[in-house]
């Protein structure tokens, strides 16, 4: 397989700032061929940023349900658009490392247990307004208390406080350690939004101080921004506008890059990017990923509640065929735990589960069954092919005694209607910066995104211990442990991480590319550029 190489822009002033002409002009002179310098200069000027031109993207997500609130970020969509319109403290880089975006620097006590941001300064919002230590404080705050609705409310609750030092610092203190607490604050849940009078959010009008200001959202249909004149960082935000164009049909997303109605577009159909790749004007992009495609099941209800049914779901599935019929092999198997090699506590020495019917019959009859018949719920609003990969499921259990019926779920309200609220559905989880954050946010005893329903007093305490440890080689003792707990006693049929595959009209110019989330970390609109003509 093969991966596209994705250069880092240079700086301006350096030599691929130069106009196309200047530098095969500078080439020439050092003795470089004229076809040789018109290849360097093309392969020069595409990695250069430049401003101007309005970018179309296709997302294959979108709800009529969606909102701007941050703590109900349930798809691709949402998360790209304040990622455009407003800034978090951290960002992961596409080296996986944290810099800095709005906080410019941050410290910690040596228990890891209070931390400290200092806020970038001459920043202000869409309207006017100067960020302030209270608008950082509100857009935490927005997701603790017994009141909160929000998704991310597990990934705050150790925060006992949060509060303003000076004029410039927020100080959070945490009931323990939290050595990756930083990373926890690039998510897309901890967009920074205005406080009001009252300390709450005010986040409704997507008016936030990023690159980008929204013009318009419809939900499940599009959102539009213009460019921010006043963006504090000049190297981002090179569109003149904008737009994300729900597509949630992979066939008709592919269809409107092909005929130039978008510029780009996520999720690129596995079984054809091949021949994508092949057509004029078009670059696909892969990058191995941390992502992940799931069947969850309720550890909750029956029959799911007997860990024997759950064990025999999981051995009823043939992964290394599913990978290459799903995924065209376009990834790596899953070991039913969200830890993939990407990460740096990935155990390799975990024994990786493989299709084993016989196994499976045995695990039933010790549920006391002979066999047992399920319902998977499937859309391809999951992940692509989650449908097909429902019906493969089918077909490969059904010789262990394990009879699915596959339930086609419409697209739209999937994400409210179907993800938990079915014992048994498709699901997709994207790459989190670090293993607690996936843990804390869909694994934990109350989590908001436990869609499994999991409950498990050994792994909540391993989770506590090992976000608060300093010393790498316990802290990996105990990530190996939490990943063998949820592979034999979790909900989770993990079949395999996705890489992201993704494409753009040859016009559009980009650096290196994460793999933090999909399509360069969500943060596409910020990060790229078309290229000069």
């Amino acid at each position: 397989m093969t991966y596209r190489i994705h250069p880092r822009p240079a700086p301006p002033g350096s030599a691929t700032a130069l106009s196309r002409r200047a530098f095969i002009q500078r080439a020439l002179s050092t003795g470089v061929s004229l076809s040789a310098a018109t290849v360097l200069a093309d392969r020069a000027l595409a990695a250069t940023p430049v401003r101007g031109g309005h970018m179309r993207f296709g997302i294959g997500h979108g709800s009529s349900t969606d909102v701007l609130d941050p703590g109900k970020v349930l798809n691709g969509l949402l998360s790209a658009t304040h990622y455009a319109v407003t800034n978090t403290l951290t960002e992961v880089d596409t080296d996986g490392r944290l810099i800095p975006k709005l906080a410019t620097e941050w410290d910690a006590t040596p228990d890891a247990r209070i931390w400290t941001f200092k806020l970038r300064q001459g920043v202000t919002f869409h309207d006017g307004k100067p960020l302030t230590t209270d608008d950082v404080i509100a857009s935490i705050n927005h997701h603790r208390g017994e009141d909160s609705s929000s998704s991310a409310k597990t990934m705050v609750a150790a925060i006992t406080d949060v509060k303003a030092d000076g004029p410039d610092r927020v100080v959070v203190e945490l009931s323990g350690g939290d050595a990756d607490f930083p990373f926890k604050l690039s998510s897309f849940n901890f967009p920074i939004y205005a406080a009001r009078a009252d300390g709450s959010l005010a986040f409704e009008d997507g008016v936030g101080v990023g690159a980008y200001k929204l013009t318009g959202f419809e939900p499940g249909v599009r959102a539009t921004f213009e460019r921010n004149p006043d963006y504090w960082n000049a190297e981002r935000g090179h569109f003149d506008s904008a737009e994300l164009i729900s597509i949630k049909d992979v066939t008709a997303r592919t269809n409107a890059l092909r005929t130039g109605a978008i510029d780009g577009m996520d999720r690129v159909e596995l079984k054809t990017a091949a021949r994508l790749r092949e057509l004029a004007g078009i670059d696909v992009h892969e990058v191995e990923s941390k992502t992940h495609y799931t069947f969850p099941m309720h550890t909750n209800a029956a029959p799911f509640d007997d860990n024997h049914v759950r064990m025999a779901v999981k051995l009823g599935l043939d992964r290394e065929a599913m990978l290459q019929t799903i995924l065209f092999g376009h990834g790596q198997v899953g070991n039913d735990h969200p830890i993939s090699s990407a990460y740096p506590y990935f155990d390799a020495d975990l024994a990786q589960r493989a299709h084993d019917p016989d196994k499976a019959r045995w695990h039933l009859k010790q549920a006391g069954l002979d066999s047992v018949a399920l319902t998977l719920h499937a859309s391809d609003a999951a992940f692509p092919g989650a449908v097909d990969a429902a019906v493969l499921y089918k077909e490969q259990a059904a010789a262990a005694g394990i009879d699915i019926t596959v339930k086609r779920e419409p697209s739209d309200g999937y994400w409210s209607e179907v993800w938990m609220q079915k014992p048994f559905c498709a699901c997709y989880w994207p790459g989190y910066a670090t293993q607690d954050s996936i843990f804390t946010q869909a694994y934990a005893k109350g989590a908001s995104w436990n869609d499994t329903l999991w409950d498990n007093a050994r792994f909540d305490s391993l989770l506590v211990q090992a976000r608060s440890e300093l010393d790498p080689a316990t802290r990996g003792a105990l990530y190996a442990e939490m990943q063998a707990l949820l592979r034999d006693d979790g909900g989770v049929v993990v079949p395999f991480f996705a890489n992201d595959v993704f494409a753009v009209s040859d016009k559009v110019g980009m650096g290196q590319v994460s793999n933090n989330y999909e399509v360069d970390g969500r943060l596409f609109l910020e990060r790229w550029w078309f290229k000069p003509a």
